[in-house]
């Protein structure tokens, strides 16, 4: 049996989401899986169709932690049958008695931006103190693996293993033709997947949209996602007279997302590093790449583990306006958009599920 412990599960979107899902549900090949999540408005249709046994806890975030962590200590208890527990993030190790949990493995991924806290701070000694009881942290690129060892997880217990996705697969014309509804005969259609937060980097995309008109008068630029800085973005979008060539999607289904990306010529998200949040890796740009989309990504984090640079995509300077303008130029320059996007959709290959799941396979049995 295989446990798992997470904040961050389907049907929410995001890429935790992604990945605790996939996982989830790859490993249920090699054994019985029980979830513990927070739970989500659409959670009961996804449960009810889910192979996998999910428990959802809901209510006030403080008691929500506590009622979660008093459900999976019991679960731990009388289920001596467990090989693995699967954490995603450090913090869903709080509470949890797995100390002295004999012939059980405990993995818990991070991702970068959760982990990037002051050596010494209260955050960083919390996360030290949590993360050591662990048998295997995963740490999703090369990038996350170095920033983990600054600020004091040990190295030795670090191994990366770069986030799955599932093969692409057909989708129904009622969604592709929702797409092309939104689309229209747009080029070219550039797309973004991602939580609205600064360090996406959704404002330096609308102002290069705006330099972008005179060469594409027919530019269309969809941004799928909801955060903290929806207000701003659509408020800039509005000054730089975008309302034509912009489309704000808030919540849609993954059909739709699927249909969208099949449909762009272009995946971007040149993320920056913004405080102490920095982008871990990007598993958008692998899903892009899978449909045969190429993508621009932002040099900064970890998304040169997801993009080979002039191959499946370009990455560009995230602060720097010049370079994501210059980096859309060079996508679309003598349609090399269409070398990204079969160089991107062969590379995603490497990533599928079914080769992913035997790294951790691996590491619980070694």
């Amino acid at each position: 049996m295989f446990l798992f412990v997470t904040r961050n599960f389907p049907p929410d979107i995001g890429g935790i989401q992604s990945l605790m899902g996939g996982l989830s549900h790859s490993i249920s090949d090699y054994g019985p899986v029980t979830v513990f999540a927070d739970n989500h408005a659409e959670s009961p249709n996804y449960d009810k169709n889910s192979q996998i046994n999910i428990h959802r806890i809901g209510g006030i975030k403080l008691l929500r932690k506590y009622r979660k962590a008093n459900l999976v200590n019991d679960f731990i208890t009388k289920n001596r049958n467990i090989r693995a527990v699967f954490f995603d993030h450090w913090k869903s190790l709080d509470s949890i008695n797995i100390k002295n949990s004999e012939n059980l493995k405990v993995f818990c991924l991070i991702h970068s931006k959760e982990i990037n806290h002051e050596i010494n701070s209260s955050l960083n000694k919390r996360l030290i103190k949590n993360i050591n009881y662990v048998d295997y942290i995963i740490a999703n690129s090369h990038f996350t693996k170095k920033l983990a060892i600054s600020v004091g997880i040990k190295e030795n217990k670090i191994k990366i293993i770069f986030p799955g996705i599932n093969k692409p697969k057909e989708i129904s014309e009622k969604f592709m033709s929702e797409a092309n509804s939104i689309f229209g005969d747009a080029f070219p259609k550039i797309l973004t997947i991602a939580r609205l937060d600064k360090r996406k980097g959704h404002d330096n995309i609308l102002m290069s949209i705006r330099n972008l008109k005179i060469k594409f008068p027919k530019i269309k630029y969809v941004s799928v996602g909801s955060g903290n800085e929806e207000k701003n973005l659509i408020k800039l979008s509005n000054e730089l007279s975008l309302t034509n060539e912009v489309i704000f999607l808030n919540k849609i289904n993954e059909n739709l997302k699927l249909s969208l990306i099949k449909k762009s010529n272009l995946f971007i998200m040149p993320s920056r590093i913004e405080g102490r949040s920095v982008e871990g890796f990007g598993i958008s740009f692998i899903e892009a790449g899978s449909y045969g989309v190429g993508s621009i990504g932002g040099k900064d984090g970890g998304s040169s583990d997801a993009i080979m640079d002039n191959k499946s995509g370009i990455l560009c300077d995230g602060n720097d306006l010049g370079s994501i303008y210059d980096s859309i130029n060079q996508f679309f320059e003598n349609d090399n958009y269409l070398k990204y996007g079969k160089a991107a959709k062969d590379f995603s290959e490497k990533f599928y599920w079914e080769k992913t799941i035997k790294k951790y396979l691996e590491l619980l049995e070694s």
